[in-house]
């Protein structure tokens, strides 16, 4: 128990991969890092938040054998708790990979570029030799041509208008000193742009350059491959807690269903749920991993996730539990839900509300309408197709929230499926509650109020 909390607050406060800074000690000495006192407020808000989940978890669980509510607790710390942390690191750090991938990409890219120019400086140097002065040369030639045009012919007018050798001798000797003074103003204008450094010096120059940029792309080379390094760490200590979480519940399961207090089994279930969710999140994340690299490589498929994406394993209160597994295409379950009529596959728009309480109810061996709309329209377009609609809860209902209702949207409306039932309370799971293709659990008082499809 004081471990557990003890992890909560590290989990806490853990603010950066590398330092976690008791409360107490938060006063830095001078010229060391600091955290802000809203990363303070946060850590001790979370803290807070924590305990008092436990304290409230252990009160439904008032009368469980002390050694199977730690348990349970445990679970739910490392599913609400230490997961999501160590989720916040890994995306951190994929964030902090990323971005020191760019600057190393960018480094070893400029450095190409320089030797590049090196190496071309290089072979006209060979052509022309060291001390030729292409800034000079170039401006040169350019105030010839705009005086006189072309050097071929201004030489053919010398040659066609000089009468005696003397004449075409004279004419060239005149053409040889302007030419002189010509580059002489070439060089002058040449300095005062400072670009009049012979190919030697430029050379020298660039391969100055390069060592610098080779020192600097090896530095963001090595900091990337920590990064990468550092956010492999953290991948591996987050699969670690999820390995865990799993094993843990599953051990739980059949202890779970055991016990005799409804109010205990309702909130050993939801942390349950709680867990297996987090499972189904993966899931799903890795079959749009799956069906994102289908795209990128060009293969022809379906770019939809697949049906089965992940088994059941819950357990509930629910007189009317089906435990059934099968697929949807096989015949209605035995509790007389859901239908077959209109059922084509999972139709519904990956990551949505709707494409989870289809997929959530195949998972449960619950045949359901592939085009019911959004999910503020289901309960009204079901009845169409055979389903029964009505204000009853039943594990593995469809809640259809109208536009608005319970934080649903305004225009969409929304849906969930109801995972467990006590009395007037309902345990529902959702999607795109949280965001866009996440799985969450939420649990709702007086649902009486909801329509529900079956």
């Amino acid at each position: 128990m004081k471990q557990m909390r003890r992890s909560r607050i590290a989990v806490a406060l853990c603010v950066t991969a590398a330092m976690c800074t008791p409360l107490a000690m938060l006063a830095p000495a001078p010229g060391a890092y600091a955290i802000s006192q809203s990363q303070v407020n946060q850590a001790q808000s979370a803290v807070t938040s924590s305990q008092d989940q436990e304290a409230q978890l252990r009160a439904q669980l008032s009368g469980v054998q002390s050694d199977l509510a730690d348990k349970i607790v445990q679970l739910d710390d490392l599913t609400n708790v230490q997961i999501p942390a160590a989720q916040d690191k890994v995306t951190q750090a994929n964030s902090d990979a990323a971005t020191a991938q760019q600057e190393a990409d960018s480094a070893a890219n400029r450095l190409a570029a320089a030797q590049k120019d090196a190496e071309e400086l290089q072979k006209q140097i060979e052509q022309t030799g060291a001390d030729y002065d292409d800034a000079k040369a170039s401006v040169a030639q350019s105030a010839r041509e705009s005086m006189h045009g072309s050097s071929t012919s201004d030489l053919m007018s010398v040659v066609t208008n000089s009468t005696t050798t003397t004449d075409f001798i004279n004419s060239m000797q005149s053409r040889d000193a302007l030419s002189r003074t010509e580059a002489n103003a070439a060089s002058e204008a040449a300095d005062q742009l400072s670009t009049s450094q012979n190919r030697s010096e430029r050379l020298a120059a660039i391969e100055q350059e390069i060592t610098q940029l080779k020192a600097d792309a090896d530095q963001k080379a090595a900091a990337a491959q920590q990064a990468a390094a550092q956010a492999q760490a953290e991948r591996d200590a987050l699969d670690q807690l999820r390995a865990q979480g799993e094993s843990e519940r599953a051990s739980l399961e059949t202890q779970v269903a055991s016990l005799q207090n409804q109010a205990a089994q309702q909130a050993a279930q939801t942390v349950l749920l709680q867990s297996q969710l987090d499972s189904y999140n993966r899931q799903y994340a890795a079959q749009q991993a799956a069906a994102a690299a289908q795209v990128n490589s060009g293969v022809q498929g379906t770019t939809k996730p697949a049906s089965n994406a992940g088994t059941s394993t819950r357990t509930n209160t629910n007189t009317n539990t089906n435990n059934n597994s099968s697929s949807s295409s096989s015949s209605s379950n035995s509790s007389g839900q859901g239908t077959h009529n209109g059922d084509s596959g999972n139709a519904y728009a990956a990551g949505n509300c709707t494409w989870w309480a289809y997929e959530r109810r195949r998972q449960m061996g619950i045949g359901t309408p592939s085009y019911l709309g959004n999910g503020g329209q289901w309960y009204l377009t079901a009845p169409s197709y055979g389903l029964r609609v009505d204000h009853t809860p039943q594990v593995g209902a469809a809640l259809s929230f109208l536009p608005g209702q319970a934080g649903a949207d305004a225009t969409y409306g929304h849906v969930a499926v109801v995972e467990s039932v006590n009395g007037s309370t309902v345990v529902i799971s959702e999607m795109n509650a949280r965001g866009l293709g996440v799985v969450s659990s939420r649990t709702l008082t007086n649902a009486g109020i909801y329509w529900y499809v079956h």
